[in-house]
């Protein structure tokens, strides 16, 4: 992935590992649905592949 891409809430963090929560919480994410844009750098990727059973990432062109 190059550019930009959109981060959205899908599954709550309730009952998830604390990692998980501080992940998702660091992306700019709170409540279910939320979502976010992020420039498609190693460190975002890294967050979301942490976290990927709980949001959903499209690719902006």
């Amino acid at each position: 992935m190059a550019g930009r891409i959109k981060i959205k809430l899908v599954r709550s963090t309730i009952g998830k590992k604390p990692y998980q929560r501080r992940t998702v919480k660091a992306l700019g994410l709170g409540k279910i649905n939320s979502s976010v844009e992020k420039e498609a750098n190693p460190a975002i990727l890294g967050m979301v592949k942490a976290v990927e059973h709980l949001v959903v990432v499209e690719e902006i062109k």
